[in-house]
């Protein structure tokens, strides 16, 4: 076995709608999650997050599939890993795909993230997975109504001026909208982690 060399991955997709979104798609079996993030009795401020994921030659992606992580409101991740555990029985976890919507959207209805951590501005930390990529990719989504807080964020601070709006959603009323370009002069940032 170890005169085998490594082969490069299989590209991302299209295979996550049956096995990954399978309710959004109305496949007969359960979901780990979907869009819907929040139920009524989670504390925190109600609000959509939607937006679109655009190819390098500007075509709305139909099957792109989204996945976010996310705070509680009060900055608690449902995770062993955040020592502090989340006590509103939020997840904090979401899934959608672009297919199902008209207009290839995701929509995650959930609520407003905490900030995590003394200096960190509330975000929601996303994954992309798209057919074309070898592998998904990472990047977040800020809020354009807490602009003190992503002033002096470290993650935010360390992405250049110029293209720190594409990581800044802008809100409409409880919907935040934020598009993802894969690639172009408008491509969002994304990190290594």
């Amino acid at each position: 076995m170890s005169d085998l060399k490594q082969t490069p991955s299989q590209t991302v997709g299209p295979y996550f709608a049956y096995g990954l979104t399978a309710r959004q798609y109305h496949y007969p079996q359960t979901s780990v999650a979907d869009g819907t993030m929040a139920g009524e009795d989670v504390a925190g401020e109600r609000i959509r997050v939607e937006g679109r994921v655009f190819d390098g030659d500007g075509a709305t992606v139909p099957d792109a599939m989204i996945e976010i992580w996310q705070a509680d409101a009060q900055g608690r991740f449902a995770h062993p890993a955040d020592p502090r555990n989340s006590n509103t029985g939020f997840s904090g976890f979401g899934r959608f795909g672009t297919g199902t919507d008209p207009q290839h959207r995701f929509i995650f209805d959930t609520i407003k993230p905490g900030a995590a951590a003394e200096g960190e501005a509330p975000h929601l930390n996303v994954i992309v997975f798209m057919r074309g990529l070898l592998t998904h990719v990472y990047t977040r989504i800020y809020f354009a109504d807490e602009a003190e807080a992503n002033a002096a964020d470290p993650v935010l601070s360390a992405v250049p001026k110029d293209r720190r709006g594409t990581l800044i959603a802008q809100r409409e009323g409880n919907t935040y909208r934020l598009d993802i370009h894969m690639q172009g002069d408008r491509e969002t940032v994304f990190f290594e982690v």
